[in-house]
């Protein structure tokens, strides 16, 4: 046994003296073709604008809507959340308030702050939800209650979408005048996370009724998080809290400013049982530290969209017009920026709820690089929608035992609650097919077991191959709903299917490989260290 670990070790760090130059050389020439590709091009691209770092002359890809809105946004967003922040901690402090009163106060907090974004359209979100509130109150311990819950949900966040919001008008003429009064910001995007938020208290709501199957000590046993002496997120949402379901404390939480514009998402129980008791899993130093590395975030955000305009690329349309390598870096590119974009957000969010005393789960707790399987790459962006998506869709829809058929199911409701446009379900049903494999690879290398040295080493070589196919399929995916489109497959398929497209093709399969080798490395010196 000795001897084979030994072995191991020694192959271990063999294969790092060749795995770790390969990264560097990948990346050095990633950055110097990026480079090149963006000076060269960047008299085409849309969505540039004059930046502040380097010279004056030096130009900032902004072309990301979404991207751009936040941004300039920050700094009155900043003074907003500042001001909630020093208030609630205050009464809390000085009234020495509970549940009940926070919610009041997080209600009238959040209502200025709703007010401020959709004016007069807060009247849809009151109406929709106290409609939901009546519907679980209502029917909430019959067995087909959830039946209900998705039905009026789903009918209004494709509704919402259809109509664009509403007009007041369609109510009448004399109700028109609202329509000059709709706030800053549309009202029907926003709702997409409301609704989330309105099946969580549902289902909360609902398994409350029927008593809780949840075995605590027995989770407690095996939860590194609660051996520490904290909370973790699953006790959190366990919790007893039935003198909380409440229309203020309900409406409270469908509306909390912190978390309201794009989460992350949180299960109504752990929201209550922390409005009641704040967490207590980060102390001050560390919500400090956590708001630094942020800062140091969107710095690299800001170097990154000054020296290379990915994302300008995608959105003119140009890479259509560039050769394979150039497509498969502007597309990896793309991915980066995605991930780095959606991090910032959500973290920015987040540290503010912690700062109010409500934690949150983390929205992108493993760096898009260091994810080789799909299931791994789900559980580790918008990481609070997947936890929100197996308490609520796939275990009450049969868990592992129906995984085959029950992602078919959710991934298309992913790819309608993001929007209803066909390159997303097209992206979600590609997702479902490249699930297939993987999970068939899974299951057997679960059942095998390696009995020799070669074996092991076998098994090893057979994951990382099928961690590059698996890479390489997720970035097909994405770049079909987010970049090109279901129409640009054939476009794809024929550029990397000629003569120039075959090694590049290869090239990208043999790099994921070396990245997938790398972060079992990753995940070998982890479990060393534990």
């Amino acid at each position: 046994m000795k001897k084979k670990k030994k072995m191991q070790a020694y192959f271990s760090k063999g294969e790092l003296m060749v795995l770790i130059p390969y990264a560097i050389a990948f990346y050095v020439f990633i950055i110097r073709r990026s480079l090149q590709i963006s000076h060269d091009h960047f008299s085409k691209l849309y969505g540039l604008r004059p930046g502040w770092l380097f010279s004056p002359q030096s130009l900032n890809d902004v072309s990301d809507a979404q991207w751009r809105n936040f941004r300039s946004n920050l700094p009155i967003l900043t003074v907003v959340f500042t001001l909630f922040a020093v208030l609630t901690n205050a009464f809390r402090t000085f009234f020495n308030l509970k549940a009940r009163g926070m919610s009041i106060l997080w209600l009238f907090i959040s209502f200025i702050y709703l007010f401020y974004l959709h004016g007069a359209c807060v009247i849809f979100i009151l109406s929709i939800a106290s409609l939901n509130f009546l519907l679980v109150k209502s029917f909430a311990r019959t067995n087909y209650f959830p039946f209900l819950l998705w039905i009026f949900n789903i009918f209004f966040l494709i509704f919402n979408r259809v109509y664009e919001g509403y007009s007041f008008s369609i109510f009448g003429q004399h109700w028109a005048y609202l329509d000059n009064f709709r706030g800053t910001f549309r009202w029907h995007i926003c709702f997409n996370f409301v609704i989330l938020r309105m099946i969580s208290f549902g289902y909360d709501y609902h398994w409350a009724q029927q008593g809780s199957h949840f075995n605590h000590e027995k989770h407690v046993q095996r939860c590194h998080v609660c051996k520490s002496g904290k909370l973790c997120y699953q006790i959190q949402q366990e919790r007893n809290i039935s003198e909380n379901y409440t229309f203020a404390m309900y409406l409270c939480y469908l509306v909390y400013a912190p978390l309201y514009i794009s989460g992350p998402i949180i299960s109504f129980n752990a929201f209550a049982s922390q409005l009641e008791v704040p967490h207590n899993n980060y102390l001050r130093r560390d919500v400090l530290w956590y708001g630094l590395r942020w800062i140091f975030s969107l710095l690299l955000m800001e170097l990154m969209t000054h020296i290379f305009y990915y994302n300008a690329f995608a959105i003119s349309g140009m890479w259509k017009l560039l050769s394979p390598l150039d497509v498969f870096i502007v597309g990896y590119g793309v991915l980066n920026f995605m991930w780095l974009k959606f991090f910032l957000i959500w973290r920015y969010f987040r540290l503010w709820s912690l700062i109010c005393g409500i934690e949150a789960p983390e929205n992108m707790p493993r760096c898009v690089n260091n994810c080789h399987n799909l299931e791994t790459f789900w559980k580790n962006w918008h990481a609070s929608f997947n936890k929100w998506l197996v308490r609520y869709m796939y275990i009450p829809l049969g868990g592992s035992q129906k995984k085959l058929y029950n992602i078919w199911a959710i991934f298309t409701f992913v790819a309608v609650w993001h929007d209803l446009e066909w390159k997303l379900l097209s992206w979600a049903w590609l997702t479902c097919l490249f699930f297939i494999p993987e999970m068939v690879v899974k299951s057997a290398a679960d059942s095998f077991q390696a009995e020799s040295a070669f074996g092991g080493f076998l098994v090893r070589e057979l994951r990382a191959f099928a961690g590059s196919i698996t890479i390489t399929c997720l970035m097909i995916a994405n770049l079909v709903g987010y970049v090109i489109g279901p129409s640009g497959v054939n476009w794809l398929m024929s550029q990397f299917l000629t003569r120039e497209g075959l090694p590049v093709l290869g090239g990208m399969f043999l790099t994921f490989y070396v990245g997938t080798k790398l972060m079992f490395q990753i995940s070998d010196a982890k479990q060393r260290k534990q």
